[in-house]
């Protein structure tokens, strides 16, 4: 994997650049769809590529793990030739969903034990056996064993849990670099810093994560229910000291807002369920800002959804239309509102780059946020 960083906003800490993988180059900054359990849900992959132009996106280690299973996936040849998507892809580790199961899973200096959600079945995850786990998905990009804390979370149990998850980093690496890709292309690990939001905790993540040279970086452990600003402060923190030469994932963020402040300190790539799993609820993401389609105010408004966006879907369907579609609880409801919100997200980080490239970047992204952030 290469990274070529292309130009530097000269008010903000926002770039532009080229991520280049086996399966193709990724713009950056990026926003990733996530396909938890190897689909982008109510969303076809032609969609994915036409209408949204997705150019990378997620899959979930723990839900592709219990199901279909890793010898199903072998046996397709891994993800992307299981669900036919031959664009980069990325795997979480599984650890946000293994520590959100507080209640079924006990956690050790090995690994972690864990319930399945489904069937109730034991299982056990360990730094070594994950990254076996995704050697077995497939992804060009793989992300390190960590725990994630919650919020709030006392700073006792932050420093204790962050220095774990820098020992598991260093049993991911060991087996990540004594290991192979099974399908004849190249992975790539990513290790996450994590602190909560202790200042000196994420300084001294962030300078242990850098320390690694791997080909990127990623911050974890944000956007868990603690106010926007810490997320800001945290984030700006650890971009300060995770190397400028590699790509930087902020996992998990966020709305189009929180997308925009963090591309202006410094993060190249985004990922959220936000878009499709509110465009299920019937929450619209658009140019000049929040819609609830459900909205008696919808009813005979016959305009397109979003013209800006300038795709199909979101310039060919009315308000009305899918209003009408969303109360009725049509499929096409979640299908149209998913493709539109998912390329609005795709259309709003191609925009910020394309400012950081013409140089004003940070005036655009004061007006955009303001508009991005209003309920219509």
């Amino acid at each position: 994997m290469k990274f070529v960083l292309e130009k530097k906003d000269t008010q903000t800490q926002a770039r532009s650049g080229s991520l280049v993988t086996d399966h193709g180059t990724i713009q950056t900054p990026i926003f990733m769809p996530v396909g938890t359990a190897g689909t982008v849900k109510a969303v076809h992959q032609r969609e994915l590529k036409k209408d949204i132009q997705a150019q990378i996106i997620l899959g979930n280690t723990y839900h592709l793990y219990l199901r279909p299973g890793l010898d199903t996936l072998e046996k397709a040849g891994g993800l992307h030739q299981f669900i036919g998507w031959d664009r980069p892809m990325l795997t979480d580790s599984g650890g946000y969903q293994v520590f959100s199961l507080a209640g079924t899973r006990k956690i050790k200096e090995e690994g972690v034990t864990f319930k399945s959600h489904i069937d109730g079945s034991n299982h056990f995850f360990a730094p070594e056996s994950v990254m076996d786990i995704q050697r077995t998905i497939g992804a060009d990009i793989i992300m390190a064993f960590d725990e994630c804390t919650p919020y709030p979370c006392d700073y006792s149990y932050a420093r204790q849990s962050m220095e774990m998850t820098h020992r598991w980093l260093l049993r991911c690496q060991d087996r990540f670099d004594a290991t192979e890709g099974k399908y004849g292309y190249n992975q790539s690990l990513f290790p996450i810093v994590q602190g909560s939001v202790y200042k000196d905790l994420r300084v001294q993540s962030a300078e242990f994560i850098a320390k690694q040279g791997r080909d990127g970086n990623a911050i974890g452990g944000l956007s868990v229910g603690e106010p926007a600003e810490l997320m800001y402060e945290m984030t700006e923190l650890v971009t300060a000291i995770l190397p400028a030469d590699k790509p930087r994932y902020l996992m998990g963020v966020g709305t189009p807002a929180n997308i925009l402040e963090c591309i202006s300190l410094g993060v190249d790539m985004f990922d959220c369920v936000m878009p499709t799993r509110n465009a299920r609820n019937g929450m619209l993401f658009t140019s000049e800002g929040i819609i609830n389609i459900r909205n008696e105010k919808w009813k005979d408004d016959f305009s397109p959804i979003d013209l800006a966006i300038g795709n199909e879907v979101s310039s060919t369907y009315s308000k009305a239309y899918l209003r009408h579609l969303t109360v009725s609880k049509e499929i096409l409801a979640a299908q149209i509102a998913s493709i539109h919100n998912l390329s609005f997200y795709l259309w709003l980080v191609g925009e910020a780059r394309a400012h950081i490239q013409a140089g004003d970047f940070g005036s655009w992204k004061a007006s955009m946020v303001k508009k991005v952030s209003t309920r219509l």
